[in-house]
């Protein structure tokens, strides 16, 4: 079975190796140069674009914005993918999903909605979660590929379905990581040592797996590495506040936490860690 993995960055390059390490016949796909590059550094062929690819059964799509997947998919039109199933694993909004299902099913392909979440720490681990959406069968056909790289969920018929259980998973991030950063600047601001506080509260009611995981990053000296940029965030909140839109939900803590996400990015801090939204606070005088 041949597989297109489309998108092999700080996911999804782990994902696929997973992947190919149980004997599937893996080919990555990234216009990034240095994507590449890391993907055959561990033995993992690497193409620039899904048209320099022909005869794969199926096609795993890791790109980051509803953006580049309508352009993936209007790319993949201009061949042939009947008979191809396609299984979208990105946060690309149930919108961006249907739409290019659509147009995939109309062309004689499959599509299975897979969003993931759990960072790069799960997918390097193979417990990413899955939130699987679409017709189940076609979910069978894909489920062994799936459960490489994660525990899966099927979570309704409907395509995008799966995208609405993520979008819930990633208003209740945007949120979680601001708080932490407003928590651990208040305690600097009082005087505390906020690693000393964060060692506490993170074990109490107040902890959340946010405050736990970024939490270190927002406390340590120098630059936190990165896992998961500030511009995967302003592109989520995004996604989140849109789809509330469209629903007339009111989620005035997402607006909140949104707007930070957007502070940092206006600040230059687009490609750093997300725990760098800390920077946005001030420590006010008193």
């Amino acid at each position: 079975m041949k597989i297109s993995f489309v998108g092999i960055g700080a996911i999804g390059l782990p994902m696929a190796q997973r992947i190919a390490m149980k004997g599937y016949d893996v080919i990555g796909v990234d216009p990034m140069p240095a994507a590449r590059a890391k993907a055959e550094e561990i033995g993992l062929p690497a193409v620039a674009a899904i048209t320099e690819i022909s005869g794969a059964d199926i096609v795993v799509v890791m790109v980051a914005t509803p953006q580049q997947l309508e352009a993936l998919v209007d790319m993949a039109l201009e061949g042939k993918v009947a008979g191809q199933i396609w299984v979208v694993m990105s946060t690309a909004g149930a919108d961006a999903v249907s739409r290019c299902g659509e147009k995939l099913r109309a062309a004689g392909a499959r599509v299975v909605d897979a969003p993931v979440t759990g960072g790069t720490a799960r997918a390097r681990t193979g417990e990413l979660a899955i939130f699987a959406s679409g017709n189940k069968a076609d979910i069978a056909d894909v489920r062994a590929i799936l459960e490489c790289t994660g525990v899966v969920h099927e979570v309704g018929p409907r395509l995008g379905d799966g995208q609405g259980i993520k979008i819930i998973n990633q208003h209740l991030c945007s949120i979680h990581i601001v708080a932490a950063a407003e928590a651990l600047n208040l305690a600097g601001s009082l005087g505390l040592d906020r690693a000393f506080v964060l060692d506490l509260v993170k074990r109490g009611a107040g902890g959340s797996w946010m405050l736990s995981d970024r939490g270190p990053r927002m406390v340590m000296e120098g630059e936190p590495p990165v896992t998961s940029t500030i511009n995967i965030f302003v592109k989520d909140s995004s996604l989140v506040a849109a789809m509330a839109e469209s629903c007339g939900a009111d989620v005035p803590l997402l607006d909140v936490a949104r707007a930070r996400y957007q502070d940092a990015a206006a600040a230059g801090l687009t490609l750093s860690d997300d725990s760098t939204v800390i920077r946005t606070y001030a420590k006010k005088a008193r």
